[in-house]
């Protein structure tokens, strides 16, 4: 099992690639902090790892309140007796553009996809810390990587979350707390559809979000769009020790498409 005995925290865990890594990372022996807005979609999650043998507690609320964000390090510490690695998988696509902007749907782009991240990042540290080290993963993007014309918005908070991810693995991976982001490609989840979707996506006449992800997929080399598990098993490895030599990294699973 490639993470017994660890204790962890997964984001946006109630579908698509979030959903996906909480069952993996259990299946693999973690005692996994499910966290989510939905409620219902949360503890099914929680069920379905309890119901395969798992340990999983359900954690709903909203990130962009720091005093959640830091209160599901303070959760899961108490309930499990430590914390060994979060991913921070939350996020939104934002507005698609600049022109019209209503600002307030700019500053809740960045507070979710950058600042609730970096709260519960803070919150983490010292229980990361007291077991000798860990593993921090966040979730950036292809839209970190390079410009998108979908979201110029999207680019710069998941830009930031790269940046954010290469300064704090420079910072302490002496305390061997390593600090990697997984950036995917077109994948296969609910978000995908609200992210095509979006007024003003630039979805042309005549398409449904379900052609034009499929026409998306198809411009990777290698011709289709992920699945969350091809994505939760990038960040498996990512966050166990068979990466721990593994720090600083943007790592894209996105069929070559960046390549």
């Amino acid at each position: 099992m490639r993470l017994n005995n660890k204790i962890g925290i997964v984001t946006a865990a109630a579908s698509g690639m979030g959903r996906a890594g909480a069952v993996r990372f259990a299946a693999e022996g973690a005692s996994v902090a499910v966290v989510d807005l939905d409620n219902e979609a949360t503890d099914a999650v929680v069920r379905q790892i309890t119901a395969a043998g798992g340990k999983a507690i359900g954690l709903s609320g909203d990130l962009t309140r720091d005093d959640f964000a830091r209160d599901i390090v303070r959760q899961t510490v108490s309930q499990f007796g430590g914390l060994d690695f979060v991913w921070n998988h939350v996020g939104t696509p934002g507005p698609a553009s600049i022109e019209g902007l209503d600002w307030k749907d700019f500053d809740f782009a960045m507070n979710l996809n950058v600042r609730s991240v970096l709260v519960s990042t803070e919150a983490a540290l010292p229980h990361l810390r007291a077991r000798g080290g860990g593993s921090l993963l966040f979730t950036a993007s292809t839209s970190g990587l390079q410009g998108s014309p979908y979201s110029p918005i999207y680019n710069a908070a998941k830009f930031g979350v790269v940046g954010l991810v290469k300064g704090l693995a420079k910072r302490y991976g002496h305390e061997n707390i390593r600090v990697n982001a997984v950036c995917p490609g077109t994948t296969d989840t609910p978000m995908l559809r609200v992210f095509v979707a979006r007024p003003d996506s630039q979805m042309p006449a005549g398409e449904t979000p379900e052609t034009l992800i499929g026409k998306r997929g198809g411009l990777n080399p290698m011709r289709r769009v992920a699945q969350p598990e091809e994505i939760a098993n990038a960040a498996l490895f990512l966050l166990s020790d068979e990466a721990s030599y593994v720090n600083g990294v943007a790592l894209p699973v996105d069929g070559g498409a960046t390549a």
